[in-house]
């Protein structure tokens, strides 16, 4: 009995490391690369059809299949504003996060956000892309930048019309943050900050009046259905951008780096997702949905930008006493702006 349990015994030791050998799988292949790729956006929106998707696929094209991607949109790794934590901390690869939802953390890239005109995302990451070479690198050490924008220009959407400065006194607007914030304050309305994807009851049940941001976003929440009233002034709009996580940045095949940089470094003229001509599409398509454009008269928009320029010169002053080149910096980026054909009415025009 004993020689028959021994040999059993052996039988099923054997057993066990065939079936642990054949369960092992096979080693990595190291000529490849996953990207785990995350985005607030909502998995329908505009960015995630026509530059995210896109996008990836690019590269997978462009590295002949080597590297494959995951796409983790809208809320699937965390909220909006964790969205650069996720990438810093490795819960992704790679990802597009909002520099302006989380104040005081990237100070000088907020710049990016002044109230400017700019018609096209392409156009936006050309500015930031410089703007970053040359001094907003400082601030994400700890991450691979990829591009940095200042998005499309935001304006403003309610739910009754507004034509003056006057008509704002007392209105409560959803702001993105940032340089918004101040600008609704000092067109007398009051800034409200909710998640975009709680807007839409807002506005409907009379929560807020009205709200800034983007043309795509407009499109993307459906807000058009319930704010018939758009002000064609420019806003500028949030920092945002496309960083890497720095390990799997280091983990990426020397080869493949290139490829990333240059697929990822500008994605909007990749893909031609969002860019001028694609901007003028959606503003056709919102006007389409029934929501009346209005532009300010000249001496209106002067009143405007000369608010906007006054919280530009408050804004500057505080970062100065915490011994930042918020002015330069400032001053940098009106130089490379025109330089883009745009023009930053939030600069006050004696730094000339």
């Amino acid at each position: 009995m004993k020689v028959k349990t021994r040999f059993l015994g052996v039988l099923l030791a054997i057993a066990l490391a065939a079936g642990f050998m054949c369960a092992t799988p096979a080693a990595a292949d190291e000529s490849k690369f996953h990207i785990k790729f995350s985005t607030w956006h909502p998995p329908v929106s505009r960015e995630v059809k026509t530059v995210w998707i896109p996008m990836l696929e690019e590269l997978k094209k462009r590295s002949n299949g080597r590297i494959t991607y995951t796409l983790y949109a809208g809320g699937a790794l965390g909220k909006g504003p964790a969205h650069y934590d996720i990438v810093k901390n490795g819960l992704s690869d790679m990802g597009y996060f909002t520099a302006t939802w989380t104040p005081g953390r990237f100070p000088l890239t907020d710049t990016l956000s002044l109230a400017t005109w700019v018609n096209g995302k392409d156009i936006a990451a050309d500015i930031g892309n410089e703007m970053n070479k040359k001094v907003l690198n400082k601030e994400f050490k700890d991450v691979k930048v990829l591009e940095l924008n200042g998005c499309i220009q935001a304006f403003m959407w309610t739910k009754k019309p507004v034509r003056t400065m006057e008509d704002l006194k007392g209105m409560k607007i959803r702001a993105p943050g940032g340089h918004q914030t101040n600008y609704i304050k000092a067109l007398g309305a009051e800034p409200v900050f909710m998640p975009l994807g709680d807007v839409y009851l807002a506005l409907e049940t009379g929560t807020i009046d009205g709200l800034v941001t983007c043309a795509p976003l407009v499109l993307a929440y459906k807000l058009h259905e319930v704010a018939k009233n758009g002000v064609v002034a420019t806003f500028g709009c949030v920092s945002e951008g496309v960083v890497m996580n720095k390990k799997s940045w280091e983990r990426c095949p020397d080869d493949l780096k290139p490829i990333i940089e240059e697929v990822a470094g500008n994605p909007y003229k990749t893909t031609h997702g969002l860019n001028r001509e694609v901007y003028a599409t959606m503003m056709k398509e919102i006007k389409d949905k029934g929501v009346n454009l209005y532009e300010l008269p000249a001496e209106e928009q002067a009143r405007w930008s000369k608010a906007f320029q006054q919280e530009t010169k408050k804004w500057v002053a505080e970062l100065e006493k915490k011994g930042l080149p918020a002015k330069d910096t400032v001053k940098m980026y009106n130089k490379i702006a025109e330089a883009h054909g745009t023009s930053c009415v939030a600069f006050p025009a004696e730094w000339k």
